[in-house]
């Protein structure tokens, strides 16, 4: 009676169990406890959903070319680990499994190589230096981290313009005008040159040239500008752009 309920138990422990790792793999959980799955032989390109209470991982013989960073992290129950013969390409992207291999030398039933670039085809992951990947960003770096960085240095960036513009806008300018310059000298406001120089022909008269200095001086001595609407324009000034002009 003992032998067969001990049978049953075994049995029970060895026999696939459903784990949500995917149909093709298959599930099993050994007398010593623990989860062994085992993806061997699949063609897979990519690791599968692993249960958190793995301990024994066989994905040897398929299409694997990389690992995504973090995926073994969680699983620090694994005791056995089997990644033989895919077509890893050693590229920056295998260098979090290269790291993660040189950690856990003791778990790795047999070493995986690399399938290319041709510069490293056959050769093993854990064999890979540094310099390898020196071209490559910081690992532990990723995609999303600097988008969040480069946002948050837009969204402050904006955040300074407008401070910028609010404080120009409410910013007040003066303007400070000294009485002796009130009354602005239109010559000094002019060019000594006159606007239009007229050929002086032989046969031109005294009487057109003295008729144009005339004019000319007439012009000079008429004033640029309304000393009478400046108070309006101060007020305008002040009103509507907060500029403030001030006689002293």
């Amino acid at each position: 009676m003992r032998s067969s309920l001990s049978l049953a138990v075994f049995l029970l422990l060895t026999i696939p169990s459903a784990c949500s790792v995917g149909k093709p793999c298959l599930c099993s959980s050994p007398l010593l406890g623990g989860l062994k799955v085992n993806c061997s032989s699949l063609n897979l390109m990519e690791l599968p959903h692993l249960p958190s209470d793995i301990t024994e991982l066989y994905v040897q013989d398929n299409q694997l070319t990389s690992v995504l960073p973090g995926v073994f992290d969680r699983h620090v129950g694994l005791r056995k680990v089997s990644l033989s013969a895919n077509s890893f390409h050693c590229d920056c992207k295998i260098q979090y499994l290269r790291n993660w291999l040189l950690k856990n030398k003791d778990i790795v039933v047999k070493e995986p190589v690399c399938s290319s670039p041709s510069s490293v085809a056959q050769k093993a992951i854990v064999e890979l230096t540094d310099d390898h990947f020196s071209s490559c960003g910081p690992a532990s770096c990723s995609d999303w981290t600097f988008n969040a960085v480069m946002g948050v240095a837009l969204c402050c960036l904006v955040a300074l313009l407008l401070w910028s513009l609010s404080l120009a806008r409410n910013s007040t300018f003066t303007l400070d005008i000294d009485e002796r310059h009130s009354g602005i000298e239109a010559d000094s406001l002019r060019s000594l040159k006159p606007k239009h120089r007229r050929r002086l022909n032989t046969g031109q008269s005294e009487v057109s040239c003295d008729s144009d200095f005339v004019n000319f001086t007439e012009e000079l001595e008429r004033p640029l500008i309304n000393m009478e609407l400046l108070p309006q324009v101060l007020d305008v000034l002040h009103k509507k752009h907060n500029i403030k002009i001030k006689a002293t």
